[in-house]
């Protein structure tokens, strides 16, 4: 295999088809198929839906990922597929795709973790210094927000906190509900929030009070915050008073980038890490961005975030995670693997292929 491998990722854990192509740190195509608008109907993601959407763009997908390319499948060194986590539907379909490719084509397969790919993505933004390690990493996205201690990429990832509930993107996707926004609702409420005070109502910051620090100082909650909207919309109509939505929505905005930034930090100075990656599709919210960048500059910490178009699920950091197994020497998948919903981001990659095995293959 070239030192520069030439690979195909394939991302199907929730709402997105993303098909990407890397040549080693490479982007070379990034390809991604939304079936968003369905969801919008039910105002959430639906997973029978999802699984459907993928069945039918997979195919499209690669073909144009491939195009765009300017490559052809022969072409490929290896082959890489998210196996988790994620919804197990959606995950089956990108899995069962990535298993038939690679044994048709002869090529050799990488199962790797969906978390661990939204830090790889980083490594595809061009024209920037590569990223040291370790590192703090803030995943950010619909369903699961990770605060990550990342020592290497390949080989040392350690959770230091996740969603306990509701995940800031499902907890944007509610609260806009209660607000009358349409799904999704993190464009919607950073819309609303754009002419809306953020001081107007202090809504409380989920799992931050000092009792909270010791078994929880670097997880999310946000479900409370969620809750603490709707009864204080309830009490205002009550009082036969106008809701004013900028207001709630750039009030509950702070309240959610509020911890976030503020647990992040908190990592960061913990473990003695000057640096704060930022990934997932959340990360588009426009204060996140701002407040992460001004609060990381006064403590001295560097902040990296990957291109947009790179922190929601696309198939580009699958690929770019494949891609740095195999420069760092490890060994595809063995078929023996599936769709793992909860697979621990400690997992980079999965059923990797054994020494003794690889050495009787080649035999």
């Amino acid at each position: 295999m070239p030192g520069e491998p030439l690979v195909l990722g394939i991302e199907t854990s929730c709402d997105e088809t993303g098909i990407g192509i890397v040549r080693g740190r490479t982007l070379l195509s990034n390809t991604i198929a939304s079936s968003m608008a369905e969801h919008a109907r039910y105002g959430g993601v639906v997973p029978e839906v999802a699984a459907r959407a993928h069945l039918e763009e997979l195919q499209p997908s690669i073909e144009q990922a491939l195009a765009e390319a300017g490559v052809r499948l022969d072409d490929l060194d290896a082959v890489a597929v998210t196996s988790g986590p994620g919804l197990a539907g959606a995950l089956m379909v990108g899995v069962g795709a990535a298993k038939g490719l690679a044994v048709s084509l002869g090529k050799p397969l990488y199962a790797v973790n969906h978390l661990v790919g939204h830090i790889a993505a980083d490594i595809l933004t061009p024209d920037s210094a590569p990223l040291e390690y370790p590192t703090i990493a803030l995943l950010v996205s619909g369903g699961h927000t990770s605060l990550l201690h990342v020592r290497d990429l390949t080989t040392d990832v350690e959770l230091l906190g996740e969603t306990v509930d509701d995940a800031a993107g499902e907890a944007f996707d509610k609260v806009a509900r209660i607000l009358g926004l349409p799904y999704p609702g993190g464009p919607e409420i950073d819309r609303a929030a754009a002419s809306g005070d953020p001081t107007a109502i202090r809504f409380p910051r989920g799992l931050s009070r000092a009792s909270d620090q010791e078994k929880h100082r670097y997880d999310f909650s946000f479900s409370g915050l969620k809750t603490a909207v709707a009864r204080w919309i309830e009490r205002e109509q009550a009082e036969g008073r106008e809701i004013p939505v900028a207001d709630v929505a750039a009030s509950f905005r702070e309240a959610v980038v509020d911890v976030l930034v503020t647990k992040a930090l908190a990592a960061c100075a913990d473990r003695g890490v000057p640096r704060l990656l930022l990934g997932g599709g959340v990360i588009a919210n426009r204060r996140l961005r701002e407040v992460a960048l001004e609060r990381a500059s006064a403590a001295g910490v560097t902040v990296r975030i990957p291109p947009l178009s790179l922190c929601t699920d696309n198939g580009a950091m699958i690929a770019a995670l494949a891609a740095e197994l195999i420069a760092s020497g490890r060994r595809p998948s063995t078929l023996a693997f599936g769709a793992d919903s909860t697979l621990p981001v400690t997992e980079i990659q999965v059923a990797e292929h054994a020494a003794a095995e690889a050495a009787a293959e080649v035999g």
